[in-house]
C-alpha cells in the first residue's frame, strides 16, 4: 500500500500539470485537476475540499464527479490533439507499425470513452 505522502505528493504535481495546461493549450488541465482529486482523496481531506471548491477549478470537477460531464470543448480539442498525434505517430518511420496500431486503438478507446460522456446536465 503507497502512503498518504505518495498520494499528496503526486496530487501536487498534477496541480501543476494542470496550471501549466490552463496556460498552454497542449496541454489538458482538467484531466490532471481530476487526478490532483483524486490523489488527494487518498492524502488529504483539506486539500481535496480546497481543489473541489476552488472558484476555478472546482465547478468542473464537481460536474464531473456528479454527473461524468466532459464538455464538449474539451472533447472536440481531446478529439483533435489525438487525431494529429497519431497523424505524426504514424509518419515516423522508425515506429514499427505494430506500435502504431496499438497506439491507434488506445486513441480510439480513449475517444469512444469521451465521447459517450455526457457534454452538460440534462435535466
Amino acid at each position: 500500500m503507497l502512503s498518504r505522502t505518495f498520494y499528496f505528493v503526486l496530487a501536487w504535481c498534477f496541480v501543476a500539470l494542470g496550471v501549466v495546461g490552463a496556460f498552454l493549450p497542449v496541454l489538458p488541465t482538467t484531466p490532471f485537476m481530476i487526478l490532483a482529486l483524486w490523489g488527494f482523496s487518498k492524502s488529504s481531506k483539506r486539500f481535496h475540499h480546497w481543489l473541489f471548491h476552488h472558484p476555478v477549478f472546482g465547478p468542473t470537477l464537481q460536474k464531473w464527479d456528479e454527473y461524468r460531464v466532459i464538455p464538449l470543448r474539451a472533447k472536440q480539442f481531446s478529439s483533435l490533439v489525438m487525431a494529429i498525434s497519431l497523424f505524426f505517430i504514424i509518419q515516423n518511420q522508425n515506429i514499427p507499425v505494430w506500435a502504431q496500431w496499438i497506439t491507434a486503438l488506445i486513441m480510439l478507446y480513449g475517444l469512444w470513452y469521451i465521447w459517450t460522456k455526457p457534454s452538460s446536465i440534462d435535466k
